[in-house]
């Protein structure tokens, strides 16, 4: 089995399900040592034995990171334990998913406090992170940090308080990256496409019950999401990219990672891209019925998406 992450050390926020569960999963596939963390211990377990199975070594760590006192310790504990190595962090933690599901107000009807459901730890936990996580990396003149963001940074997304957590992510990245551009360090944006993650799986089986309209919206997407290992696949990619320093401060979505790495999901599929101008059209109304008569390989240009979210 080729293991090309032999040696590095690496921790994964937000690793009990979901996309940080796929990606812890194949970092310690990849041959790693990965301290992944959350907020219950029996699910971190679970993750940790069936990701020890593939290889490497998985630590399960109890820990909340949108408070400082269990970040800090946390980085202590892989100091202490690792010698001070630390080569991989993985800003993945969300606490917010059963928020946004459960409430499609708009900002001023919503409770204020929807704020703090998704940004504390989504945005407020990756900076406390990162802060740490670079305190490790920049000794050693090494390292890579991944935010874990998505396309709702770009344009309206679910409500007022993920598109600018999101936003803000990719803003984290892109300065974070400028301050570390002399030590060795890259910092990089990950944009996943659609992910079928447990909480959306159960989410589409109830709107499907309830006849949902929402559910007909996504479903088509759905049936061609992403593994919840494909961004798993995407960071060891980058981790192992010897030119990674080139990507810092970017936001690299997953299907651009698949065509630059020829990955493929863990089940064989093509990687859906999100940014192919019939997916772009199919999300247009009156111009979703041009999307099918397009070739698959026809690319929106970054320079289109640009100008189209321009703020100017």
């Amino acid at each position: 089995m080729d293991v090309p992450m032999k040696g590095q050390v690496c921790v994964v926020t937000g690793a009990s399900r979901g996309i940080g569960r796929g990606i812890a999963l194949q970092l310690c596939q990849a041959g790693a040592t990965v301290y992944i963390t959350g907020r219950h211990l029996e699910t971190l377990k679970a993750t940790a034995q069936e990701a020890q199975s593939r290889g490497g070594r998985c630590v399960p760590v109890v820990c909340d990171s949108s408070k400082e006192s269990e970040v800090k310790s946390l980085f202590e504990q892989v100091d202490q334990e690792q010698n001070g190595r630390l080569d991989v962090l993985v800003n993945n933690a969300f606490a917010g998913v059963q928020t946004i599901l459960n409430n499609s107000k708009s900002f001023w009807e919503a409770p204020a406090t929807i704020w703090d459901d998704i940004n504390n730890a989504g945005l407020r936990g990756h900076y406390l992170c990162s802060v740490y996580g670079a305190r490790l990396m920049v000794p050693a003149g090494r390292g890579l940090i991944v935010v874990i963001s998505s396309p709702g940074g770009l344009q309206y997304t679910f409500n007022v308080a993920y598109g600018v957590g999101k936003a803000a992510c990719d803003r984290l990245a892109a300065d974070c990256a400028h301050e570390l551009q002399h030590h060795g360090v890259s910092y990089v944006s990950l944009w996943p496409g659609m992910v079928q993650t447990e909480l959306l799986k159960d989410y589409m089986t109830k709107c499907e019950s309830l006849d949902d309209p929402k559910f007909k919206k996504y479903l088509p997407h759905f049936s061609t999401a992403e593994s919840t290992e494909m961004s798993g696949k995407c960071v060891v990619a980058l981790a192992t990219d010897p030119n990674i320093l080139s990507l810092s401060g970017k936001v690299l979505p997953s299907c651009d990672l698949a065509r630059r790495y020829g990955l493929q999901d863990v089940d064989g599929r093509p990687v859906q891209d999100y940014l192919s101008l019939s997916s772009v059209l199919s999300q247009v109304t009156n111009l979703g019925w041009l999307a099918s008569y397009l070739p698959g390989f026809l690319r929106t240009p970054k320079w289109i998406i640009t100008l189209y979210t321009s703020k100017f």
